[in-house]
């Protein structure tokens, strides 16, 4: 259930006051059965449920404060409360819980400093940016500006760049969720010890995390000349220094002597030290088959969440698309590319190492491109898409390229006198060659041999839809 009434008042001088809230309640439960692939008998797991609730309340007011040769300075400020409350819980057992309440104000100002209108040599448009956002919370006060500039040299090109700070507080479920110990054997972190050695594993949340920090710097090339109307394209540039990043450390199972795990790994634990990371356990699961035996842990692997010491992320994107006009149709040709890099450091001693291009994390190149065809109601698009391999870091193995073709067939009868009328049908393909993802050796049972993060394992798909409007 969501209630969110707005308020808008239209006030003297053009400016706008805004009243709004949202409260809101949804629950979800499921139930996720086990079915044993040799005998085909299914074991309940239990009900599954979530539930938020939220309040939320601002006002706000927005209009201009001044006339400049470029147009009206306009500005919006405004401020507010948000609530949030989260609850999951697994069967009788709750695995998260708890709420987070925060006030935060705002403003944001725009300065057209030149237009078209004025005629000046080499500066087509020039347009100033500011905002500034304070928020005070339950994770203690963050204050981020931002800056952004516009500027066209011509008609032709149009450059923008912004700079800004970032803050994003811990999400509810890595804050209060349940502190888990799962009773490992020590092979599934690595080789080296006894067949009988067992590993402690421990996830959860933490009381003690800070918010994520980040500074942004982006800047963009809009080329679109009037001397070919029909062409469009643009080209990105961005930098993302994140601080303090909220994450899970342990993302593999290479991890025994593995240099960037090993501040998060307690080789040869004490029985003292298994006990306390048991006594805080809510959840311990046994996958081991045997009754625990503290003289056999040989280590103690901390995965809960923390704050990373940095992570950064640059990157490009190029998109462009060309109209052709072909008779009594028109074919327009699009295509896009991003190129991405991104690193991790978890302490701040340690080195930084590649995510982007590694196993579950994104692909340091994607390409689409394709054209579409509209004559009339009917429309054909081919698009191809392209993937660069990523790397396993558990055998250091590249994985291939993973090139896929969609397709899709439309026609739209249009407004008519009859039943036929604003009647679609379109016909689409996804994957047309049936592609299969690349394959990686994974060590584990539970997680299959593919990257769900970069590829798909559904295959072709085809789909038939029919509308019809009224």
């Amino acid at each position: 259930t969501l209630l969110a009434p707005s308020l808008e008042i239209w006030l003297p001088g053009d400016w706008t006051l805004t009243l709004s809230g949202a409260v809101g309640k949804d629950k979800t439960s499921l139930d996720q059965p086990t079915v044993n692939s040799a005998s085909g008998a299914i074991t309940p797991s239990g009900l599954i449920a979530y539930r938020n609730k939220s309040l939320t309340y601002e006002i706000g007011v927005e209009g201009p404060l001044f006339t400049l040769p470029g147009g009206e300075a306009r500005l919006a400020t405004g401020a507010g409360y948000r609530y949030n409350n989260f609850l999951f819980q697994y069967g009788n057992t709750i695995k998260a819980n708890g709420d987070q309440s925060s006030r935060f104000a705002y403003a944001e100002l725009n300065l057209p400093l030149v237009g078209r209108e004025q005629g000046i040599g080499g500066i087509e448009r020039l347009e100033l940016t500011g905002a500034v956002r304070t928020e005070d919370g339950d994770y203690g006060r963050a204050t981020t500006p931002k800056l952004g500039v516009i500027y066209s040299p011509s008609a032709d090109l149009s450059l923008k760049a912004s700079w800004g700070k970032s803050f994003k507080a811990p999400t509810l479920y890595q804050h209060y969720s349940a502190q888990t110990a799962i009773y490992y054997p020590a092979s599934t972190f690595g080789t080296g010890y006894p067949t009988d050695a067992t590993a402690l594993y421990l996830s959860g949340g933490s009381a003690d995390l800070r918010p994520e920090r980040a500074r942004t710097w982006s800047a963009s090339l809009a080329f679109h000349p009037e001397a070919l109307p029909h062409l469009e394209t643009e080209l990105t540039w961005f930098y993302i220094d994140y601080s303090q990043r909220v994450l899970q450390p342990i993302t593999s199972y290479d991890v025994f002597g593995n240099p960037i795990y090993a501040d998060f790994v307690d080789y040869d634990p004490t029985e003292a030290a298994q006990a306390a990371a048991l006594a805080n356990a809510s959840n311990f699961y046994n996958l081991v088959g045997t009754p625990y035996d503290a003289s056999k842990v040989v280590a103690i692997v901390d995965s809960r969440y923390v704050n990373a010491a940095r992570q950064r992320i640059k990157g490009a994107d190029l998109s462009g698309a060309y109209r052709l006009d072909l008779g009594a149709g028109r074919l327009t040709v699009r295509g896009s590319a991003s190129w991405l890099d991104s690193t991790q450091a978890l302490t701040a001693a340690q080195s930084p190492y590649d995510l982007a291009g590694t196993l579950f994390h994104p692909a340091r190149f994607n390409s689409r491109i394709g054209a579409v065809w509209q004559q009339g109601g009917f429309t054909a698009s081919f698009f191809g898409n392209y993937k660069s391999g990523v790397t396993n870091t558990l055998d250091h193995s590249k994985g291939t390229s993973f090139t896929t073709f969609d397709a899709t067939l439309r026609y739209d009868t249009g407004t008519r006198d009859d039943a036929w009328s604003n009647l679609a049908l379109e016909l689409s393909a996804q994957n047309l060659l049936n592609r299969a993802p690349p394959l990686f050796a994974v060590n584990s049972l539970t997680y299959k041999p593919y990257d769900s993060t970069n590829y798909s394992a559904a295959g072709h798909f085809l789909s038939l839809s029919v509308s019809k409007h009224w």
